[in-house]
């Protein structure tokens, strides 16, 4: 998406070669023992080729998808584009009119390299929900959650329906987090913390005396130093265990 926005990465090479690319010119790159990392602004911009081509492919991506129960929606945040711009995204795949106007001010030649001039698909709300709710939990084996059943866990957005489909997105008529009510008409009526999700797999108990030498010959730490208990998280219930299928 367009916009402002920053680049993250532990690929520190490539992160330090961009730096002439950086939108303002300020940067922060690490380089430690092994590992490192780097930080840099970046500003997708309409009138550059390939910053629209870069917008082209995502939506021509997502528009020549025949069932979106099948894909993720995600985007790779905050690199490719920041969550806050999911709204504009959905209001893209959802009306072609709105697409063209977006064309008809980007790069003719990005454009001519792209079907997705050519591409009248609008998605539907129900396909909008799909792809962003019941199709990533059924995907993830989150059995708990992705529909409106009795027992499962409510969390649910309930939107006002408008024809501005990227303001409607943006401010939700209602918000609810584990049955909590926590957002009205747009604003924020409490905090609630949600749950990390792990898997407890079954797994061959002989590999932990190999992981336990690993682990000392590796880093000189005992294994157990790199687990997260409950008690290093200072509120109830931090995870949430996820079965996993047979």
């Amino acid at each position: 998406m367009f916009g402002q926005t920053v680049t993250v990465s532990s690929d520190v090479m490539r992160q330090f070669n961009a730096r002439d690319l950086a939108r303002p010119k300020k940067s922060v790159i690490f380089d430690g023992d092994s590992n490192g990392g780097g930080i840099v602004p970046i500003n997708y911009r309409r009138d550059n080729f390939y910053n629209a081509l870069q917008w082209a492919a995502g939506l021509e991506l997502f528009l020549l998808i025949k069932n979106p129960g099948q894909v993720f929606f995600t985007s790779d945040h905050p690199n490719g584009a920041p969550y806050t711009a999911y709204p504009e995204i959905y209001a893209l795949l959802m009306s072609r009119d709105l697409r063209a106007e977006w064309i008809a001010g980007l790069p003719k030649e990005a454009m001519e390299m792209t079907t997705l001039p050519s591409l009248t698909r609008e998605y539907t709300l129900g396909e909008i929900a799909l792809m962003t709710r019941a199709a990533p939990a059924r995907l993830l084996g989150l059995r708990d959650r992705g529909n409106l059943a009795p027992g499962m866990a409510a969390d649910i957005a309930v939107y006002e329906d408008a024809g501005d489909r990227a303001a409607m997105f943006r401010a939700a008529h209602l918000v609810f987090k584990d049955g909590a009510l926590v957002v009205k008409n747009g604003d924020v009526l409490g905090l609630t913390y949600g749950r990390a999700h792990r898997l407890t797999p079954a797994y061959d108990r002989a590999i932990e005396a190999r992981l336990d030498r690993y682990y000392d010959d590796v880093y000189g730490l005992p294994r157990g130093m790199f687990s997260v208990p409950e008690s290093a998280i200072f509120r109830d219930a931090p995870f949430a265990k996820v079965e996993c299928s047979s």
